[in-house]
């Protein structure tokens, strides 16, 4: 192991090597960055995140941002490049003003209304990961910035200059048949001229009603499943449009609706939707060529939706997704032969006991298999034998220890 290194005292952007620093980040080496080479991030976080946090901090403690000043890439440019922050204190925005930031994701943790001023700020990117239940973000935005938004997006109140680029990805329900989420109204953000709203082709959709209440947009780019696709129709102004992983194009307006289309992508779409999409396609290149990319590729059948993202499992790593969908196929296996509600019982309990010995089961992985419980309580075959949701919970409750 490499000895420990304090680099302190040297000058701003002049180490970029590799190896183990001395960092006073929340008192003089109060910590140890350990670089690795190729590596352009950081993740600064609670004592709660485990390894997914390169530097343990307190929510509310106090940084000292410039502990990070000496540190550059190879090339010369501020290191790291993207920084991952869960926590309270905002001096960072400070900091960028004489050092720029490439991006930045703040996940803030308190639970009260805060006020916070950017409006100097140097940030490219700016990510606000606002979780539900947690407090009220009043900000002055970064200049020019592109401004991803996460999870509870009634939580920020925004002021400034309207964000270069907008990615909404609210949190949204992961079961199907919920109502359409709604976008609150969000004020200053409305302004934005590039849009990218953010879903999974599974759950809950999208509603884009209200729309309209973008009116500067000429870019809208969509993942995931949408509903109310006519309010479509209320961004005459649109030039770009792009729609990925969503498996229900029903009432998607025709190309020719937009005049000044002059980008369309549709990636990993309905296959039906996806066929009608590719002769309006030729027949609008035909009338007025497309200046500039349009394609429709990857054409999906109703089964493929289902194997692929059916499963709670599929943000799972590769060796763990493995073994989570072979316990769903064994434990759907038992469950569709079950001829008794003792036997469902046994299939979801030991479906459940699986995971107690796999190691990294955290509260998203947890959520991850009771929503296969879940699944397993809608199944036809619990429903014959009069398998409730809520005792598939108990049985899962039981047995786990994660």
């Amino acid at each position: 192991m490499s000895a420990i290194m304090d680099v302190s005292d040297q000058p701003e952007g002049s180490v970029s090597d590799a190896g183990r620093y001395a960092l006073g980040l929340t008192e003089p080496g109060s910590h140890v960055l350990i670089r690795e080479a190729g590596r352009g991030d950081l993740v600064i976080g609670p004592a709660g995140m485990g390894k997914k946090a390169d530097l343990h901090v307190a929510p509310d403690a106090a940084i000292h941002w410039p502990a990070l000043d000496p540190y550059a890439t190879p090339a010369g440019s501020p290191w790291p490049r993207h920084i991952g922050y869960c926590g309270n204190d905002a001096g960072f925005i400070g900091w960028s003003e004489r050092r720029p930031i490439e991006q930045f994701s703040w996940t803030p943790a308190f639970g009260d209304a805060r006020r916070v001023d950017a409006g100097a700020a140097r940030i490219q990117t700016l990510q606000l990961r606002l979780e539900e239940g947690g407090g009220h973000l009043d900000m002055t935005l970064p200049p020019g910035c592109a401004l991803h938004l996460f999870g509870d997006l009634s939580r920020l109140t925004a002021d400034g200059e309207p964000p270069g680029s907008l990615t909404l990805a609210p949190t949204l329900g992961r079961r199907p048949g919920m109502a359409p989420y709604v976008l609150p109204d969000l004020g200053l953000l409305q302004q934005a001229s590039s849009l990218s709203l953010d879903g999974g082709p599974m759950g809950q959709a999208i509603s884009l009603q209200g729309i309209e209440r973008f009116p500067a947009l000429t870019q809208l780019m969509l993942w995931g499943r949408f509903a109310d696709w006519d309010a479509l129709l209320r961004l005459p102004h649109l030039r770009a449009l792009e729609i990925r992983f969503t498996p229900d194009l029903q009432g998607l307006p025709p190309l020719d609706s937009w005049p000044l289309l002059d980008r369309f992508i549709a990636y990993n779409v309905d296959e039906a939707a996806g066929k009608r999409l590719r002769a309006q396609m030729k027949a609008r290149g035909q009338q007025r060529a497309w200046t500039s990319h349009a394609s429709v590729s990857q054409l999906r059948k109703p089964e493929w939706w289902q194997r692929e993202y059916g499963r709670p499992f599929s943000g799972w790593s590769g060796r763990q997704a493995k073994a989570a969908n072979a316990a769903y196929d064994a434990a759907r296996d038992a469950l569709d032969g079950a001829t008794d509600v003792e036997a469902a019982q046994a299939a979801i309990t030991a479906f459940a006991a699986h995971f107690n010995q796999m190691k990294g089961i955290e509260t998203p992985e947890r959520d991850d298999i009771g929503e296969a419980v879940w699944q397993f309580s809608q199944r036809d075959s619990a429903l014959r034998l009069g398998v409730t949701e809520e005792q598939a919970q108990r049985w899962f409750d039981a047995v786990r220890d994660y």
